[in-house]
């Protein structure tokens, strides 16, 4: 659709009626999209009904293997689809450049698995620019429009939105959405307008791209301050993550004006994850079977469903409560107390099915996390299926049993199959008509999403109007200034702000080998951190530190793993301490038997690790810090922190003579602070513990129960202490949330 090939219908007081190819129906003197092609307007065309109305009507029309197609997903899309990258596509059985495609064309699979497997939750994980984001979501919907029941194409995205990825400036423009804060960002405002402006920012952007469901916000409890996905969270506060997860759901859902809070400007939330992924056993994260254990030993479980009980399940806003809600991949050892058993969550009867859908009375889409039901691969340090807990059934076994706890649909799995023998197990299991009534009960969920955002009646973009919004001035206004004041300055022995042009040393870092996110051997890298164009900006930059006037090292948390193949092949049991601090550390107060254990791949049950040194791959950081204190003599050692895990701090904190702690924010605005074009106004969203002693002693799943770092001014990094150029932050905000 390289023109504008679709017919607009507006009605009087009605939605837009956007057509490619589906007939028009007038019908008292309305508009109605002919999508079934029988000259009748059905239940499920009409739009003057209920979204649960016409989800009911369309999904007793459904076929078996359509409802199944529903609930599956498309593996991630990348727009267009370029040769040597992941998950690799064709164009008319050739290659993108050799194609002669547009950008926006869609691609084989994408028209095989809309048609043949009835796919229509589609994940799109690069996409080009805005415009050709816009243009192949009209070429899906497109053809979804020519296909049995005109069913459109809702698609998904995981949050885009993070600076820490984004390029060193700020900067405006249709090739990218606008840049905020992480989550933990967004949290250390201590402002939850901030959060408010960062949801609708999001919201109107996904539209624009065509995207109408959210794969956040992640308001798992963030107790575990090892645990990689830590960063992602809003904190650690029980009362401030509920508040903050609401306010997000209720921006990214509502559509004003609209009564129940749908219509054509929302876009649907998947909050994540349930039961709470946060307690992770010694950080060790669910991605990989070596950390497929969250762990309770302060009895505090209920605690972690609170985001989820007393916040994103109770909106303030007329949508109600979050659309969607994933389980984690955990294990969440010993709160199944029904039957006792340890499997992961999506496959745990008691979590989902007597907990979620019972005791919660969530009625919403309950997908699973991507890639849950595939056999295992022999080798526990991998990137590879988490079917923790029923590696001993089938894959159709394992679809059937989640179906059966409550589960609707399943991330990461594209092929129908599966599902469609789970269906014929069920039916010889349960009978025909209940696995037809189950299915058809996540069909109406699924299909009810679609209509809330308006899908059915126009799901096609305006190009040029799609551009005028994403990445718009204002929108990346509002997110530069939440970067600014997401930036924590725990100390300023009146070194900042450096108003004056001044000489700075800038070290490059070198991070050793390590393991990448995919358990991938990733070689030493060498990082600029901050592009020499842009700090020329700011200050002139000197070569060596002695002839500088001031150094500004940035330096990131310790990088370290909770997994050696190395240690295992030698004997030892594999696991090995995640540690916080830069220089190698022993375990010697870690728990001799861990809680979670047993693997079909282990013959142990004991993770334990003390006695074992943990070491950081970026532990040539401290080293930064140290050498420049060394050398600058008295003059100014000013330390970014980019903080993805609550850092000991002990090692350099009397080196540095102001420090500044980012969650993700782009290198401008950290210059800004530094040279004092901004005040620093944020305030510590967790602790920051005194050392690797009381992390280790303290409850995976208990907030607030480590001894937090005083530093040499006898200051205690502990939530909500943060500095701005007069000194400690007193004000209502710091009164608001109490430990």
């Amino acid at each position: 659709m390289q023109k504008k090939q679709y017919r607009v219908y507006q009605n009087p007081d009605g939605p837009e009626i956007g057509t490619c190819s589906a007939g028009i129906l007038e019908v008292d003197g309305l508009y109605f999209k002919d999508l079934a092609g029988t000259g009748e307007l059905l239940p499920y065309e009409d739009w003057r009904l209920s979204d649960d109305e016409r989800a009911k009507d369309l999904a007793k029309r459904l076929s078996v293997e359509e409802i199944a197609g529903l609930m599956l997903y498309s593996p991630h899309q990348m727009v267009p689809n370029m040769p040597g990258g992941p998950f690799q596509a064709t164009y008319d059985g050739k290659a993108f450049p050799e194609s002669g495609k547009e950008k926006w064309a869609l691609t084989d699979q994408q028209k095989s698995f809309l048609d043949k497997d009835h796919v229509r939750h589609v994940l799109a994980m690069k996409l080009e620019s805005g415009e050709v984001a816009a243009r192949w979501s009209n070429e899906l919907q497109a053809f979804a429009e020519k296909l049995p029941w005109g069913i459109p194409v809702n698609i998904s995205s995981d949050p885009r939105h993070g600076a820490s990825k984004a390029g060193a400036e700020f900067k405006t423009g249709a090739d990218d959405v606008s840049k905020w804060p992480e989550g933990m960002g967004i949290a250390a405002t201590f402002t939850p307008e901030v959060c408010r402006e960062f949801g609708e920012a999001i919201s109107q952007e996904y539209r624009a791209l065509g995207i109408t469901t959210a794969l956040s916000p992640q308001v798992d409890l963030a107790t575990e301050p090892r645990w990689m996905r830590f960063e992602d969270t809003f904190g650690t506060h029980p009362g401030m993550v509920t508040e903050l997860g609401k306010i997000y759901c209720d921006s990214l859902q509502t559509t004003q004006g609209e009564a129940d809070g749908w219509g054509k400007n929302s876009v649907c939330a998947m909050a994540k994850h349930w039961p709470g992924g946060g307690p992770c056993e010694a950080g060790r994260d669910a991605h990989y079977p070596f950390g497929k254990f969250a762990v309770y030993p302060g009895k505090n479980g209920e605690e972690h469903r609170k985001p989820f009980t007393e916040g994103v399940f109770k909106l303030d806003g007329p949508t109600g409560a979050a659309s969607a809600v994933m389980p984690y991949y955990t294990i969440s050892w010993g709160l199944d107390t029904a039957d006792g058993k340890n499997v992961g969550n999506s496959y745990s009867r008691y979590l989902i099915h007597d907990q979620l859908r019972g005791t919660c009375k969530y009625d919403g889409i309950v997908c699973t996390d991507w890639g849950i039901t595939a056999d295992p691969l022999p080798d526990i340090d991998s990137f590879s299926s988490r079917c923790y807990g029923v590696e001993d059934l089938t894959v159709a076994q394992r679809h059937l049993l989640a179906i059966e706890n409550g589960v609707d649909q399943f991330g990461g799995n594209s092929e129908i199959g599966p599902i469609l023998e789970a269906y014929e197990i069920g039916c010889k299991k349960h009978g025909e008509a209940h696995m037809r009534e189950r299915l058809e009960q996540s069909a109406v969920r699924l299909l009810k999403n679609i209509f809330r955002c308006g899908l059915f009646e126009n799901p096609y973009l305006d190009p040029a109007r799609s551009m005028e919004i994403i990445g718009s001035e204002r929108l990346c206004r509002a997110g530069y200034e939440a970067q600014l004041k997401s930036v924590v300055m725990v100390k300023n022995n009146q070194a900042l702000p450096i108003r004056e042009r001044k000489k700075a040393y800038i070290p490059a870092r070198t991070i050793k080998p390590r393991k990448g996110f995919f358990r991938q051997p990733m070689p030493e890298q060498k990082v600029a951190p901050v592009a020499a164009e842009l700090a020329e900006k700011y200050f002139d930059l000197a070569e060596r530190p002695e002839d500088a006037d001031f150094a500004l090292i940035f330096i990131e948390s310790p990088l370290s793993d909770g997994y050696s193949a190395e240690d295992r092949a030698q004997g030892g049991n594999g696991y090995m301490p995640i540690s916080l601090q830069y220089r190698p550390y022993k375990a010697e107060a870690a728990r001799e038997e861990s809680i979670g254990g047993g693997d079909f791949r282990e013959g142990f049950t004991n993770r334990g690790y003390k006695g074992k040194t943990g070491t950081a791959a970026n532990e040539s950081d401290l080293d930064l810090v140290l050498d420049a204190r060394a050398a600058m003599g008295d003059k100014p050692v000013i330390v970014c922190l980019r903080m993805h895990n609550p850092t000991v701090v002990s090692e350099l904190e009397a080196a540095a003579d102001a420090i500044l702690i980012d969650f993700g924010v782009q290198a401008q605005a950290i210059l800004d602070l530094v040279s004092g074009r901004a005040e620093p106004s944020a305030l510590l969203p967790v602790q920051m513990p005194r050392d690797m002693e009381t992390v280790e002693k303290h409850c995976e799943d208990v907030p607030f129960d480590m001894d937090p770092y005083v530093d040499s001014q006898g200051n205690a990094y502990d939530f909500a202490f943060g500095m701005n150029w007069s000194g400690v932050i007193r004000d209502s905000r710091t009164e608001k949330y109490k430990k």
